[in-house]
């Protein structure tokens, strides 16, 4: 038995002759200067929208956190393991990024998850499912509705899951207080994998508009 799936092994070998080999120079650079992303994003680990891909960004130039559901939880200084403020503390605290984006997408799973209620744990822990009770208000205002349809709600969850974290990312000092300084800004975008469409969340509404592609 291979001790890596045969396409992942291939995937490699094309990366190697290929972006590697186009990028050597950049990445010997990042391996003696180290890390020095402005932008950090908070995406979701569904393997349909990749942060690196949507935005076509290079070696060193994204520190990308993926979680279920991108979520942030609220500052918790505590003896507990939290691996989302860890990186988050790290990001803000040593890399000093200048942004941080908390980026949703369609037709996400653990929204789906947290909009379900009748929905069976898969493990006797119920990871996702405390996971997704970070959100637990919101999605069961949204499920209550009976004027949206489920493609409807499950939208409305994915975007609102996103200004949820932007809140949260200010209960963290380290954030709100270089937000107040203008040295952070936090921003809001969703991804719709079917077609692509990048919307951004309007910073003074909370609105999410199509940003102008010239």
């Amino acid at each position: 038995m291979p001790h890596l799936p045969d396409h992942l092994l291939t995937g490699y070998r094309n990366f190697m002759s290929g972006r590697y080999l186009a990028e050597s120079g950049r990445y010997r650079s990042l391996a003696r200067e180290g890390q020095a992303p402005e932008t950090m994003i908070i995406a979701c680990c569904d393997s349909r929208a990749a942060p690196e891909a949507i935005f076509e960004a290079g070696p060193g130039e994204l520190f990308v956190l993926r979680n279920v559901g991108n979520l942030v939880p609220p500052y918790a200084p505590d003896d507990q393991f939290h691996s989302t403020s860890a990186a988050l503390e790290f990001a803000v605290q040593s890399l000093k990024v200048k942004n941080i984006v908390v980026m949703g997408h369609g037709r996400c799973g653990g929204i789906r998850a947290a909009l379900d209620s009748t929905a069976a744990p898969l493990s006797p822990g119920d990871f996702i499912g405390k996971w997704m009770s970070l959100i637990a208000p919101a999605a069961e205002t949204v499920s209550s509705s009976t004027f949206m349809t489920a493609t409807e709600r499950q939208t409305a969850l994915e975007r609102i899951s996103i200004r949820y974290s932007i809140a949260n990312l200010r209960t963290f000092p380290c954030v709100s207080i270089l937000e107040g300084k203008g040295r952070l800004s936090l921003h809001g975008a969703w991804f719709d994998i079917s077609t692509g469409e990048l919307w951004v969340m309007n910073k003074d509404t909370g609105d999410f508009e199509r940003p102008e592609m010239t």
